[in-house]
């Protein structure tokens, strides 16, 4: 068999990505991607969300071959490493000091999933409690778990099994006239509401899979509030709009409140590599010795990766970059893509923005066709409706505004 033949012989029919971006692809650096006829592609997809610092980032790259012409250990389990002690280390005093925070690191099973799965079972032996709040409209797994917070309708199809233990609270852009913390309150309150209490309520600050809301910084600080009034933990899910996506490290910075339990995943591997983290208050650390676990638990060349992305990140000075290069970002978009239809609305914050359509076949056609034109683009929301865009933070100025401009075509042909 030749080419695509042998994934259509051979490959699961639960793939999905390849029936947008439908050519084989081979080759890729920065931003830009080349399929095995060497077409170019600019990369607005980000490797939902993993890749922040680019494909194949030189300094990142060169700390991994280094590792691996060392023969330095590549599987240990939760065993003491030099990898593992340098990433603590630089991540402590680096990431977490300068911005006042103190949290105990978990390195949980390698994708973002586990993350939120040791943080779910941490917050109910913590709390003694089986329930778990969360936002209509989020996103956090498709493991059982996981997927019993993910509100999308095919995903917990999926499931086969009841999904149980979870409440869903209407997000706070939903309905203009409800106050969803009160509404919370009365749901403790109210002896008849039966809902019983959770042990935390898990968010995104940015709902990405839901639609690139972005919840508001009151929203934030008074969701803190509530749960500090009510001895609940609060869960951050920054596993797509962390490490730098919003323009600040941590996407919570900017309500400048902090969170019980954070988690993290795809760009903290730093190059694309399977990671993941769940950090808590020291007090939180209530777990016995191999409670919650995983074979590929702190995957050594992942962490050397992620330590040298943190060390590019600091360097590069990324959070001021990021801002700068989004506001190139959001000019363009409301002034170029927003007035070509009245129905377009344009939502975001920092790298991730989103051209909300009303319209799921126009959304899938701008996205196909955005491909055939050498731009790779993703779509998100209710209905898939929702154009994202998602670029890498360390796309240069040109090839940013070079990949909007091919953006702007398409939507003008297709809205």
């Amino acid at each position: 068999m030749i080419g695509k033949e042998i994934f259509e012989e051979y490959e699961s029919e639960v793939r999905s990505y390849c029936r947008i971006f439908d050519e084989e692809l081979d080759y890729a650096k920065g931003s830009i991607i080349k399929d095995v006829n060497g077409k170019e592609y600019i990369d607005f997809f980000c490797g939902a969300g993993a890749l922040n610092y680019g494909h194949n980032n030189d300094y990142i790259k060169e700390k991994i071959i280094k590792y691996l012409q060392d023969d330095k250990i590549i599987h240990a389990l939760d065993m003491y490493t030099t990898a593992k002690q340098d990433f603590i280390e630089y991540f402590e005093k680096n990431i977490l000091e300068p911005r006042g925070l103190r949290y105990k690191i978990q390195f949980t099973g390698p994708t973002g999933t586990n993350s939120v799965e040791a943080a779910l079972k941490l917050a109910r032996k913590v709390k003694k409690r089986t329930n778990i709040w969360c936002l209509m409209g989020c996103f956090h797994g498709m493991t059982l778990g996981t997927l019993s917070l993910t509100t999308e309708k095919e995903a917990r199809i999926g499931a086969g099994v009841p999904l149980n233990y979870v409440t869903h609270i209407p997000a706070p852009y939903m309905f203009d006239e409800l106050d969803t913390i009160r509404y919370m309150q009365m749901l403790l309150d109210d002896d008849h509401s039966g809902i019983e209490k959770p042990a935390a309520i898990i968010i995104e600050t940015v709902q990405a899979e839901g639609g690139i809301w972005v919840l508001d910084i009151e929203y934030l600080k008074n969701l803190r509030a509530f749960c500090d009034k009510n001895d609940i933990l609060m869960i951050v899910d920054d596993i797509q709009v962390g490490c730098g996506r919003t323009g600040t490290f941590f996407s919570f910075e900017r309500a400048d409140i902090i969170p019980d339990i954070v988690c993290l995943s795809k760009s903290i591997g730093g190059y694309g590599m399977p990671f993941a983290v769940t950090l808590f208050k020291p007090e939180l650390d209530i777990w016995l010795p191999g409670e919650h676990n995983g074979t590929f638990r702190g995957n050594q060349l992942s962490i050397v990766a992620a330590k040298a992305g943190l060390e590019l990140f600091n360097k590069n000075n990324m959070e001021e970059e990021t801002k700068r290069k989004s506001m190139i970002i959001e000019k363009f978009l409301n002034d170029e893509i927003k007035p070509l239809n009245s129905r377009i609305e344009i939502r975001g914050i920092g790298f991730i923005w989103g051209i909300e359509t009303h319209d799921e076949q126009k959304a899938k056609k701008i996205s196909k066709q955005a491909f055939k034109n050498g731009l790779v683009i993703e779509r998100a929301g209710r209905n898939n409706s929702i154009v994202k865009i998602m670029p890498a933070l360390t796309i240069d100025d040109e090839t940013l505004v070079k990949g909007l401009n091919i953006l702007k075509g398409i939507v003008r042909e297709n809205i």
